[in-house]
């Protein structure tokens, strides 16, 4: 497998059979949206890709929850930044949840961490790497040579295009902080004053701490390669001497209309309210529609196309295990080896999901041909049904499914319905459809038989 990574511009083979994976997670302030869902739907689907391909993975992902933003939120609102924090990542792993992502084998808070932070500020001031302000502690940024080098950025450029600071303490406009003197809550005792860390600080401190030193994939969105990610090289490195992560993953933003969501334009999308709308499996046909290293557009049209094709999926897999008839495999045999070759090989080459979705389809469309020409058999089914969980299974993709109690109840309505229909008592049998509908079952009428689906209740749909 080859991802391309974002230090060395280049596509970079995953060797090793275990794999430690750092997400950098949502500043909990506020309700996740659909930018975040797309960078954690495509690690999702990265982890679930090598898990199913017997790789260990140790996947991490962090939670910020002291930043200025969380304690502004919270002063507004009256209450503690740990009561608006508690209360965001609860609703995160609802949402989160609902959309079938696998919880991360650790989900460090950087308030769990003050220690393992306070050590590695330590350790940077020791080594002549940061310094003491009057407001804090700053990392030196000209001490370190490499500064720039994630982001293809020159360090004579930022300092030219840095914005006027307003802590006069700094020796440059382009150090950051590590440490922020604070004597409001929340804040904490250090050897240098009461007070909070730096963003950027907490991200090295736990990734150093869960997963060790060079370890192999960090990532996020694309927005956090400058300048968070370009911080946490320069603070982890000038310690380790060895390099963060063997290969950086970011995944483009979604914007809607072209534009990044804000809510200056009162254009964000919440995780929440699209999965009021659309449901979980939608969102994520549509979050990796596309190359995950590029942007893409949110839109109720794409949302739509991608919920035709849904159905098309609910379709072959009723079709395939309403199958009763003993036939030949023929028809599907060559079909079933090319799209496992081709779903494969696309999440091989930089985790193209574009073209494994494209693959998926491939397939669907088959097993919907083949039942359309009522040669669905058994055999059939049984052959393709492996390929149809494998696949969905690394997509993150779930079908509705049916109790046997739930079944034997359809079935006899549908029994009852052919009677009325045999004996011409149309309206009855009408009726008996609609009892049916109501249950967000749709019938599947074929030349000598009915079948039937269960249909995700999706409110958009309508």
């Amino acid at each position: 497998m080859r991802i391309y990574d974002t230090l060395t511009t280049t596509e970079q083979e995953i060797q090793s059979k275990n794999i430690r994976i750092y997400l950098c997670g949502v500043t909990v302030y506020d309700e996740s949206h659909i930018g975040h869902a797309r960078t954690i739907i495509i690690f999702d689907v990265l982890r679930r890709f090598l898990e199913m391909h017997e790789y260990q993975v140790n996947f991490v992902q962090n939670f910020t929850d002291v930043d200025d933003k969380i304690i502004n939120r919270a002063n507004t609102e009256g209450i503690h930044s740990s009561e608006l924090s508690k209360r965001y990542i609860e609703n995160y792993f609802e949402d989160f949840d609902r959309l079938n992502i696998k919880r991360a084998t650790k989900y460090p808070k950087a308030t769990e961490n003050i220690t393992e932070i306070i050590d590695l500020i330590k350790k940077l001031i020791d080594s002549g790497y940061a310094y003491l302000s009057l407001n804090g502690v700053y990392y030196s940024v000209s001490k370190f040579k490499d500064y720039g080098k994630l982001s293809k950025r020159k360090t004579e450029d930022l300092i030219a295009g840095a914005r006027i600071t307003v802590d006069e303490t700094k020796n440059d406009a382009m150090d950051f902080a590590l440490w922020k003197f604070s004597e409001s809550e929340p804040n904490w005792s250090s050897p240098w004053g009461k007070g909070r860390p730096g963003w950027h600080i907490e991200c090295s401190a736990m990734s150093l701490k869960y997963l060790g030193e060079n370890f192999e994939i960090h990532g996020g969105g694309r927005d956090l390669i400058f300048p968070h990610h370009e911080n946490e090289i320069a603070q982890t490195e000038a310690i380790t001497k060895k390099p963060l992560a063997k290969l950086w993953l970011h995944v483009g933003m979604v914007t809607i209309n072209g534009e990044k969501m804000s809510k200056s334009l009162g254009n964000i999308k919440t995780v929440r309210f699209v999965l009021n709308n659309w449901g979980p499996n939608i969102i994520r046909l549509f979050c990796i529609s596309g190359h995950y290293s590029k942007a893409i557009d949110y839109s109720e049209d794409l949302l739509r196309e991608n919920l035709i094709k849904w159905r098309q999926v609910e379709t072959a897999y009723y079709e395939m295990i309403m199958a009763d008839e003993i036939g030949s495999t023929e028809e599907i045999s060559n079909t079933l080896a090319e799209c496992k070759a081709e779903f494969d090989t696309a999440l091989d080459s930089d985790f193209n999901t574009s073209l494994a979705t494209n693959a998926f389809f491939k397939l669907i469309k088959s097993i919907n041909r083949i039942a359309a020409a009522d040669s669905m058999t058994k055999s059939i089914s049984d052959a393709t049904l492996p390929l149809f969980e494998y696949m969905t299974n690394i997509l993150g993709l779930q079908v509705q499914k049916v109790s046997e109690s739930e079944k034997q109840a359809i079935s006899n309505l549908i029994k009852q319905r052919e009677e009325f229909r045999v004996q011409k008592r149309y309206e009855e049998a009408d009726k008996i459809r609609e009892q049916i509908a109501a249950q967000n079952v749709v019938l599947l009428d074929h030349k000598n038989k009915t079948i039937w689906m269960k249909k995700e209740r999706i409110p958009a749909d309508t």
